[in-house]
């Protein structure tokens, strides 16, 4: 069962949706300018609704994030995939290749084959057999964003997790990464 509500004392009012489904906890979601409530079927909506007014603030903080994530896409004017011409797509290979060549020189790994992808989560990830995946989308993206993309996924050939040992390999290459991390957050996939 779905039904939609308004969160209290909020100006303008915020909609917000509750499914009830076969699940054991409270969930909350903030996509696409949209708050949905996930609840155990046997809640009573009252509960539902205490539960989102208690995380009021952390709701209207993430429709901000989303609001300004939705702008930096449109800024970035990112083609679909089935918009892509086939100079764009030949563009984004070479600029995929020659650049994971210069930094996995750089940083003295190897890799194995290069893959674009239309990825819905990801900006990019690396197998462990050395594989690497990059979001078509990225080729769009500002220049250190890409690269800072490339070199994240070429510094999991060293580190395959998330360690002090993979960031440092990351700085060695791009003392700036905090920076450039931060600004690719702010972009919807």
């Amino acid at each position: 069962m779905t039904t939609t509500h308004y969160i209290p004392d909020t100006t303008p009012p915020i909609p917000y949706t509750i499914i009830h489904s076969a699940r054991r906890t409270l969930g909350l979601e903030v996509r696409d300018g949209k708050v949905t409530v996930r609840v155990p079927e046997r809640l009573p909506e009252h509960e539902a609704e205490r539960f989102v007014a208690k995380h009021t603030e952390w709701i209207i903080k993430k429709l901000n994030e989303d609001k300004e994530r939705q702008k930096m896409k449109a800024a970035c004017q990112i083609p679909e995939p089935q918009e892509l011409t086939q100079n764009q797509i030949e563009q984004m290979k070479l600029e995929f290749e020659t650049k994971t060549k210069k930094y996995a020189e750089q940083m003295n790994v190897t890799y194995g084959r290069i893959t674009i992808r239309n990825q819905q989560t990801r900006w990019g990830s690396c197998s462990s057999k050395g594989d690497l995946n990059f979001n078509y989308r990225l080729f769009f993206l500002p220049e250190e964003l890409r690269d800072y993309v490339i070199v994240h996924e070429l510094a999991h050939r060293r580190q395959m997790n998330h360690s002090k040992l993979f960031w440092a390999e990351v700085e060695k290459v791009l003392p700036d990464y905090r920076v450039r991390r931060q600004a690719l957050k702010r972009i919807v996939i």
